[in-house]
């Protein structure tokens, strides 16, 4: 049975990036996996929070949203619009945020804090993973800006960072999950990892029978062959904008995807 879009099982939606899509952020992206949407925003804060005072590091923090109508279905209200923000939210931007610090070298950002702000348009799956993907290069944006403008006096990324999602399906495993093929999985895993294939974070649950060992490490395998091909696509944006990655690198961790 083919998959719902035309997509062979190894391959992941289109990507398509347009970069200070938002003029007021340091840095931002909008970004489009199939019919997945997202606004990503870095906005550069000259200060940390309260508990990180006189740490001499920095802080990288991160909110997530749905859009009202990101969903094709019906309207469904904003979260802070007469109720608290749900627990998926909040688990979403924990990930987010957990997932781009460990690009950062936060004592080498200073005393300054990013938040990374990701707004759903559409949804068809990944949102969680395309808000990372997106996140990544928007902080890059800020990055290259902070260095311009002489607040960043030194190099502060570690690894480059992106995520995807892979599906235990009946036809076999499938990267980069559309809604239908989401609800439908055996097992849907998101996988956080680096250009040079290092695992940040990996999210899985068999929803009905348990899965041996082997396939789990079939899909992680097929996750970050996933991840890579993003981090070649979030290093060719970011040269068309003419941000110099490699030069915001730490020595010897550049990577070419």
């Amino acid at each position: 049975m083919s998959r719902p879009d035309g997509r062979a099982l190894d391959v992941h939606r289109p990507v398509e990036m347009i970069l200070g899509f938002h003029r007021n952020a340091e840095g931002s992206v909008l970004y489009r996996a199939g019919r997945t949407v997202v606004l990503c925003t870095a906005s550069v804060d000259p200060t940390v929070p309260a508990w990180m005072l006189g740490k001499g590091a920095g802080w990288l923090t991160a909110e997530y949203q749905m859009h009202p109508r990101s969903s094709p279905a019906r309207r469904e209200p904003r979260d802070g619009r007469g109720k608290a923000p749900s627990g998926r939210t909040q688990e979403i931007q924990r990930l987010i945020g957990r997932a781009l610090r460990a690009a950062v070298d936060m004592k080498q950002l200073g005393e300054q804090t990013i938040a990374i702000d990701c707004d759903i348009l559409e949804a068809d799956g990944g949102t969680r993973t395309a808000s990372i993907t997106a996140g990544f290069v928007a902080l890059a944006l800020a990055l290259a800006r902070m260095r311009a403008a002489g607040s960043l006096t030194a190099p502060v990324l570690r690894d480059q960072v992106a995520a995807i999602s892979v599906g235990h399906l009946a036809d076999g495993l499938a990267l980069d999950l559309v809604y239908t093929e989401d609800s439908a999985a055996r097992v849907d895993m998101n996988v956080v990892a680096t250009a040079r294939g290092a695992i940040v974070e990996v999210q899985a649950t068999a929803e009905d029978e348990a899965i041996p060992r082997s396939e789990l490490d079939r899909m992680v395998d097929l996750a970050t062959a996933g991840v890579a091909s993003l981090a070649r696509a979030q290093q060719r944006a970011l040269a068309d904008a003419g941000v110099d990655l490699a030069g915001l690198f730490q020595p010897g961790r550049w990577r070419a995807a």
